[in-house]
């Protein structure tokens, strides 16, 4: 049994780390210095413990506990990079109260790291498995997932892998993918007092926010995924102008498209492109440009999967009670993983204020996560 004093100490030690992830947050402290802690935590714990860079100053942390052979690999992924901390008191400073531990990343997701932490230790301590377990601490989740990115074009490679996003200990098997966009509408600068000369590229802007919300009642009638639901699409920022007296020459709206299976950065572009040849249809003065960012697809996981099954077993005897299967709304790097080969799930302790000024995660689930873990390590890699 783990006890549920050294999982607090084990999870505060990582919150005390400041790791907000520097592109989300101009200056950001990154994740050397956390990625530095687990590396020596997992060699400490017996582990083959070494430091991966990805860009320069931001890490990984790698662990692996050698198998004795003929069992089946596991990974164990969670990334160590949080948002920023506007509005927060005190949010690198741990506190434990009613069964909570409070700070900045204790449920999303160091407490999730912790749980694996504990695992493995104990794995190293009682455990003679015949397949490898592979603990991959990774930068840049919250972003564009360079740390994942990094350990598979490396060839790191396992027949599954948990990743310990927040989940409430339900195993979730699916998760909606993403689509970064831009539209910017083209019009003509001119005093505002000469409306002859000038064209509004605001007002033409206007429109395309009309067929985005279009768009988005088409989704919600349209095919739906079992788990999932519909596709969505949602409008970010928007900026455009240069000053009260004239007619904007430009609008630039930057959006984002939450996508289903079955759907990726074309079907964003090709929605796009439609809008925009519909209303240059209906107004020959309309001119727009459109671009597509950054992406990444959905997960979807059969729960017949081996991992998904033998997890499921494992937190139905940790916690005495029927495993769920359940979805999240939030992407993950577990698609990356699954995308590249290996069969990938969700599963870690619930709390709750992802992202906001409050935020904690529940001790007893952290405790019930690491010891879920281990056991599935235990029957999934051959004890």
């Amino acid at each position: 049994m783990i006890d549920v004093s050294h999982a607090a100490k084990v999870l505060s030690d990582l919150v005390r780390i400041d790791s907000v992830n520097p592109e989300l947050v101009p200056g950001g402290s990154g994740e050397a210095a956390i990625a530095r802690h687990l590396a020596e935590f997992l060699q400490a714990a017996g582990l083959e413990g070494r430091l991966q860079e990805v860009s320069p100053g931001r890490l990984n942390a790698l662990g692996i506990l050698r198998g004795s052979g003929g069992g089946r690999t596991l990974m164990l992924n969670g990334h160590l990079d949080t948002v920023g901390v506007t509005g927060m008191e005190n949010p690198f400073s741990p506190r434990v109260e009613d069964g909570r531990l409070y700070g900045r990343g204790a449920q999303d997701m160091k407490g999730g790291v912790a749980a694996a932490l504990l695992a493995v230790a104990a794995l190293a301590e009682d455990s003679a498995l015949r397949g490898d377990v592979i603990v991959a601490g990774v930068a840049d989740e919250e972003y564009k997932s360079a740390g994942t990115r990094a350990l598979l074009q490396s060839g790191l490679r396992a027949d599954a892998a948990i990743v310990m996003e927040p989940t409430g200990l339900e195993v979730a098997t699916a998760h909606k993918g993403f689509a970064w966009g831009e539209v910017e509408t083209l019009g003509r600068a001119a005093h505002g007092s000469r409306p002859d000369e000038g064209l509004d590229a605001i007002v033409f802007m206007g429109r395309v926010l009309g067929e985005l919300e279009r768009l988005q009642e088409k989704l919600n009638a349209g095919p739906r995924h079992p788990l999932l639901g519909c596709g969505s699409i949602h409008a970010s920022l928007i900026s455009g102008g240069q000053e009260l007296s004239s007619y904007p020459g430009h609008c630039r709206l930057s959006l984002e498209r939450r996508l289903i299976p079955g759907e990726d950065a074309a079907t964003l572009e090709a929605e796009l492109r439609d809008i925009v040849s519909r209303l240059s249809r209906q107004e020959v003065r309309f001119q727009a440009r459109i671009s597509c960012g950054y992406s990444a697809r959905a997960l979807e996981t059969p729960r017949e999967t081996p991992i998904a099954q033998t997890l499921a077993r494992c937190a139905g005897r940790v916690t005495g009670r029927d495993a769920i299967f359940g979805t999240q709304s939030f992407w993950t790097d577990a698609a990356l993983l699954s995308e590249a080969g290996i069969p990938s799930v969700l599963f870690g302790p619930g709390g709750a204020g992802l992202h906001s000024a409050v935020e904690y995660v529940w001790l007893d689930q952290v405790v019930q996560c690491a010891e879920t873990l281990a056991a599935c390590a235990r029957e999934f890699c051959g004890a």
